[in-house]
């Protein structure tokens, strides 16, 4: 079997543990610790045997820490539905994983508000300013006398040569 091979059956096989997981917490487990939770993704190894199953929570850290406990008490019942829908030899082992994407997400959105803010308190106080120096500090090729003499030499369609 080929390595790709591999990797399209780790991928499917991948997809086929996040709904089956998502669909057992939403039907099965009846645990009041898991609140909003999420499956977000999973990765399985390449030979099949593990899955690391990322999740999210809506709420505090709080809920985040009982949800970590509430999904480690039901990783069997998890690992049997697992097992029954994949019908393989032999079922992978789950590994719960708070994702850490949302949190980074929202930081970075945070981030990207704070610099918006600070570009309008520029533009803000750009607008009606005057430049401190001259109106236009910046120096034109020609202006000053003796600037760059001698530079046309050379440049344009080359002299013809004697026969």
């Amino acid at each position: 079997m080929s390595p790709m091979a591999d990797t399209t059956r780790a991928r499917k096989i991948a997809d086929r543990i996040k709904v089956v997981v998502a669909e057992t917490l939403d039907r099965r487990i009846k645990d009041p610790r898991l609140g909003f939770v999420t499956v977000t993704e999973v990765r399985v190894t390449g030979d099949l045997q593990h899955a690391s199953v990322f999740y999210t929570v809506l709420g505090e850290d709080a809920d985040l820490s009982e949800t970590q406990v509430a999904l480690d008490s039901a990783k069997g019942v998890l690992r049997r539905e697992v097992g029954k829908a994949l019908n393989i030899r032999l079922t992978p082992t789950l590994e719960f994983i708070a994702d850490s994407v949302p949190a980074a997400a929202a930081e970075i959105e945070a981030l990207l508000k704070e610099a918006a803010a600070r570009d309008a308190q520029v533009r803000a106080a750009a607008e009606g300013a005057q430049p401190a120096g001259d109106q236009d500090p910046y120096r034109r090729p020609g202006e000053d006398e003796g600037e760059d003499e001698g530079e046309d030499e050379g440049e344009g369609e080359p002299e013809a040569e004697p026969r």
